[in-house]
């Protein structure tokens, strides 16, 4: 990992934190359930610089809300544990699945990542589904119907959050400033000849 990846890493991580932070500000559905559109980032990251770049870019992004719903809330230290590595989950997952895109033309790359940031949520999704109806139930004392109720209703609002942050990232994949940008600053991705 050189310089400029670790440098995007923080970066991204640092976005995601901040996201989060006005998310919770701004976008409150019911107590300790607010709009978040922190993984925006953690997408940009795994698409962009890779696995790796996506997985540590989901662990700092998941560090402030691992406090708040961890050791804050009712999750305690395995909340604080289990947030970021959901998220974690979901920027390896992208990473993976953008790193067989073998395009450079930004309208095909826009268009393939609005499913692939889908599809990279279903592991932090079944993640997030069993933290609450097993782990939490267990650690925080929980009754299982409620559980259940939470992990629901998280869920739907997750998904909600993912197909709007899917269109951003199209938005952003389709944008040649943005992809130059991150290319000439940040990460410069293998070329299709270097992929082979």
């Amino acid at each position: 990992m050189d310089t400029k990846e670790l440098t995007f890493i923080i970066m991204m991580g640092a976005l995601g934190s901040a996201l989060f932070v006005v998310s919770q500000a701004i976008g409150q559905i019911a107590p300790s359930i607010a709009v978040d559109i922190s993984l925006l980032a953690v997408f940009i990251a795994g698409i962009y610089a890779g696995p790796r770049a996506g997985f540590a870019t989901g662990l700092i992004a998941g560090l402030i809300p691992g406090i708040m719903f961890g050791p804050l809330g009712a999750g305690g230290v395995i909340g604080f544990i289990a947030i970021p590595l959901g998220k974690s989950f979901t920027g390896l997952t992208i990473g993976l699945l953008a790193a067989q895109i073998k395009t450079n033309r930004n309208l095909i790359r826009a268009l393939i990542c609005m499913p692939l940031t889908w599809i990279a949520y279903i592991p932090e999704g079944i993640f997030t589904y069993v933290y609450f109806t097993q782990i939490l139930t267990r650690i925080a004392d929980m009754p299982p119907t409620v559980a259940a109720g939470v992990a629901s209703t998280v869920l739907i609002k997750a998904i909600i959050e993912v197909v709007v942050m899917s269109n951003i990232i199209a938005i952003l994949g389709y944008h040649k400033g943005v992809n130059n940008f991150i290319e000439t600053h940040f990460h410069k991705p293998k070329t299709i000849k270097q992929q082979q």
